[in-house]
């Protein structure tokens, strides 16, 4: 497919240009929403920090663009759901139908 956009005013070059950044966040959206369907609040997750060494902690909540992980010292991290994998838990494999803690981040 070839767009020929010589003819183009700069008027109609910049509503293309909006056009074509809206739908590209979009589809940014759309990828990123898919990758976090890949996991389920409560479940045990990694992630490699530059310069920190690999963190496990817990997902505990699904944001725009990124999940909030507590991390087993403590640590809240707003991750990118392309960075993390799934722990693989050695007492689920007996319970398949367990999905991880639920933590209360709202102490009252």
């Amino acid at each position: 497919m070839t767009i020929n956009i010589d003819n183009l005013s700069e008027e109609e070059l910049i509503e293309l240009n909006h056009k074509i950044v809206e739908r590209l966040k979009f589809l940014e959206t759309m990828h990123t929403h898919h990758e976090m369907m890949q996991f389920i609040p409560g479940e045990q997750v990694t992630f490699d920090p530059p310069g920190r060494g690999r963190k496990i902690g817990t997902l505990v909540k699904f944001n725009k663009k990124t999940v909030t992980i507590i991390t087993e010292s403590g640590q809240k991290w707003n991750v990118s759901p392309h960075l993390i994998s799934k722990v693989k838990n050695i007492k689920t494999k007996n319970h398949p139908k367990k999905n991880g803690n639920i933590i209360d981040l709202h102490d009252k």
